[in-house]
């Protein structure tokens, strides 16, 4: 099994989680004036909830605790967005110290509600230079509007997993690097049944497929969501309509909308043993770091490779990129112990062992140039790759907004209208989702 919880129906979830933030312009204030040193219980509230990757956590929590004996730990796994926002509003003492999120899309409402606290200022007082230590993408999804609030725990990168012997029974290469190879692949690739229907696609291009939320192939043109006065720009933005084209030309290369979705309806469930990579029925298939892991532990009865997804044609010079993601961690504004979380905050995110002996226990990317350089780190080659996707300049994040991801949850809608052929004028549809977007993000203001 993976060692994060997968994404994709979690994002319409989390970015209603992340409206309860609404009008907490005054949340509770903590303290930044105790004392690091003085002993002092913290408590730190997480979302993993998987027997390894709580095992992960706890171990964390003991090296912090062999090296800052004064401080004690009380670990709450499973802890939804929702829930920790809940408890910030409240405050007192039953709030969390240090807390986590699974997803970048809420980092926007929690800088700018203040909930989550300001870490420029102990990064300044500890000499920690932000720059140097994490890479500019997942520093870039951290903050908002100049308040750095989170730090980046361990990142997700995005690649293509690949069917070795079904590319070689097909006489291809490669993985494609570009879209146009992409579609051609698609098409040698995919196997029809007698009826018609699909036995087998080459790649899916469906958004409703498992990870494959629009954001994150969209990443491969490096698209610009947002002007620089913050308002939606996705109809000005010319590399929308061409990737709502190159996602057509794969589907229809493999005979369009219709037979992928009914495909996709009798692929079994992404985290089983009946998942559609797994089961030989899709033939390159977009996922994370963790997906390697699954293999393994099912015994694929195929050789598989990793490869980063391709891009458009006349970026080619980008080959390598890919989506990038990841949790982040912060110190609630209510906490009286913000000293002493900062402590906690900065072993967990900062000390390259730890951040090594995270990433390897649960599969996931570090997030310091450290840890992706440090030679203790996992030499497992597919997950080699996607520590290479995320040292790669043109990787993209989405970037963080006033109402969290709810600009997201509103592509993704949009998104499924346009594949399934719903959109007649997309220039004009685009005009419109620019409008809602930016509509959704006044109210968020107000």
């Amino acid at each position: 099994m993976p060692l994060r919880h997968p994404r994709t129906a979690a994002v319409a979830v989390l970015a209603a989680a992340g409206l309860l933030l609404a009008g907490c312009a005054n949340p509770s204030t903590g303290s930044a004036d105790d004392d690091p040193d003085a002993p002092v219980t913290l408590k730190f509230w997480h979302g993993w909830s998987e027997p390894g990757e709580v095992k992960a956590i706890d171990d964390s929590i003991a090296r912090f605790e062999k090296q800052h004996p004064n401080i004690h730990v009380e670990s709450t796994g499973n802890v939804s967005d929702a829930t920790i926002n809940q408890a910030l509003r409240a405050g007192g003492s039953d709030a969390p110290d240090v807390v986590t999120s699974f997803t970048t899309n809420n980092v926007g409402q929690y800088c700018s509600s203040g909930m989550w606290a300001d870490l420029d200022p102990f990064l300044r007082k500890n000499g920690i230079e932000k720059a140097k230590v994490f890479p500019k993408t997942l520093l870039d999804y951290t903050r908002y509007q100049g308040t750095q609030c989170a730090l980046p725990l361990l990142a997700d990168a995005f690649g293509m997993y690949y069917n070795k012997d079904a590319f070689a029974e097909a006489g291809i290469a490669h993985p494609p690097r570009t879209m146009s190879e992409l579609t051609t692949d698609a098409k040698k690739l995919t196997e029809k049944n007698g009826d018609g229907t699909l036995k087998r696609a080459g790649f899916m291009p469906d958004f409703r497929l498992y990870q494959n939320s629009p954001d994150r192939m969209f990443a491969q043109w490096g698209p610009r969501y947002f002007d620089g006065d913050g308002k939606a720009a996705l109809a000005d933005e010319p590399k929308t309509g061409r990737f709502f084209a190159a996602m057509k030309s794969v589907s229809d290369a493999e005979g369009g909308y219709g037979k992928l979705e009914r495909l996709r309806t009798t692929l079994g469930d992404e985290m089983s043993a009946q998942n559609g990579f797994l089961t030989g029925k899709l033939a390159m298939h977009l996922d994370g770091e963790w997906r390697g892991l699954m293999l393994d532990a099912a015994k694929a009865k195929f050789h598989w490779g990793v490869a980063p997804l391709p891009v458009p044609d006349d970026q080619a010079k980008t080959y390598g990129r890919g989506y990038l993601t990841g949790t982040v961690t912060g110190i609630a504004h209510s906490s009286k112990h913000q000293n002493a979380a900062f402590e906690l905050l900065r072993f967990l995110t900062v000390d390259t062992d730890q951040v090594v002996a995270f990433a390897n226990a649960i599969h996931n990317v570090p997030s310091t140039f450290a840890a992706l350089k440090s030679p203790k780190l996992d030499a497992d080659p597919s997950f080699r790759q996607f520590i290479r996707i995320a040292q790669n300049p043109y990787s993209q994040a989405i970037p963080p907004s006033d109402n969290g991801g709810q600009y997201i949850v509103s592509f993704q809608d949009f998104s499924y209208d346009v594949e399934s052929g719903g959109v007649r004028d997309l220039p004009g549809a685009l005009k419109r989702l620019d409008h809602q977007i930016d509509a959704d993000n006044l109210q968020s203001e107000n």
